[in-house]
C-alpha cells in the first residue's frame, strides 16, 4: 500500500502540511556552512579578526570561528522556522541556494583555495 507524495504531505484532517520548517533547516545548514568558511578565511587573513575570534587561546581563532558559525546557524534556523512555520515554500529553490552555500563553505575551508583568495 503505497501513498502518493501528496497523500504523505496531508495531515489527518486532509489539509496540506507546510514544508517551511524543513526548508528552514535545509537553508540554515547551507548558510551555516558558508559562515564557517567565511569566518575561517577572515580569521586567517586578518590579525584583528583572528584576535577577536580567539575564544580559547590554545585553539586560537578556530574556537571563535566554530562558535560563531554554530550560533549563526542556529539563530538563522530559529528565525526562518518561525517565519515559515505555516508556509509552503519552493523547496527546489531552497535546495539550490543551500547547495550553493554549502559549496562556498566547502571551498573556503579548503586550504589551497583559501590561500589563493588571500594571495598566499
Amino acid at each position: 500500500m503505497n501513498k502518493s507524495a501528496t497523500q504523505i504531505q496531508e495531515d489527518k484532517s486532509g489539509e496540506h502540511l507546510p514544508n517551511g520548517p524543513a526548508a528552514a533547516a535545509v537553508l540554515a545548514s547551507g548558510a551555516g556552512s558558508a559562515a564557517l568558511g567565511i569566518l575561517g578565511v577572515a580569521g586567517d587573513a586578518s590579525k584583528p579578526i583572528a584576535k577577536l575570534l580567539t575564544f580559547y587561546l590554545p585553539a586560537g581563532p578556530l574556537s571563535g570561528v566554530t562558535c560563531v558559525a554554530i550560533i549563526f546557524w542556529l539563530a538563522l534556523w530559529f528565525i526562518l522556522a518561525k517565519r515559515w512555520a505555516t508556509r509552503t515554500v519552493a523547496f527546489a529553490r531552497v535546495n539550490i541556494a543551500a547547495l550553493a552555500l554549502l559549496a562556498l563553505g566547502f571551498l573556503l575551508t579548503f586550504p589551497p583555495f583559501a590561500d589563493l583568495i588571500q594571495g598566499k
